[in-house]
């Protein structure tokens, strides 16, 4: 897709990150937010927990979805795959289908697996990238994986067993 850069208006945009994740968002010396602005054409400036994102309103977004991944406990490499226009982030925040903290790590458990393996298994069957931090689940993937990895997801959350989330994922196979 051409995009005309004329056509967009300049706009700012400010992305709330948990304090532990601000050192990944900067990098070592600043290379991380360095490449960030050069990759999106935006400028950045970080405050306390607060990052602040300036430029043309296309390039904002792909700069607030990247922030948000980032924070969200995504590496910077895989955040940055949002760049390409087939991938989308998706969060889901488990505090909105859990009444507790106690039910929230069970479920946490539940998606992340026996050694990572549930986790690994909705990568390998879906193509997306599954990040479990916080009270929130976020995916980096095409449209195609996002659905069948975010179902696979909320299955998880509402108690299905893990066989029947990978039979699931079988027959869903995107990759």
């Amino acid at each position: 897709m051409e995009v005309n850069e004329d056509m967009m208006e300049e706009m700012k945009v400010s992305v709330k990150v948990p304090m532990d994740r601000v050192g990944v968002i900067i990098g070592k010396n600043g290379s991380t937010l360095k490449e960030l602005q050069e990759k999106t054409k935006t400028r950045m400036s970080v405050e306390e927990n607060d990052v602040l994102i300036e430029g043309k309103s296309l390039y904002v977004w792909k700069a607030r979805d990247i922030i948000r991944a980032i924070a969200r406990g995504f590496s910077p490499v895989r955040a940055m795959r949002l760049l390409k226009d087939q991938y989308m982030l998706d969060i889901i925040d488990l505090s909105e289908y859990l009444p507790t903290e106690k039910a929230i790590k069970r479920v946490k458990a539940r998606i992340i697996g026996k050694n990572g393996r549930t986790r690994e298994l909705i990568e390998e069957h879906t193509g997306v990238f599954v990040s479990v931090y916080g009270k929130t689940v976020a995916l980096i993937g095409s449209m195609e994986g996002l659905d069948v990895a975010r179902r696979a997801v909320e299955m998880l959350i509402e108690g299905s067993k893990h066989s029947t989330v990978y039979a699931y994922l079988e027959q869903n196979r995107t990759v």
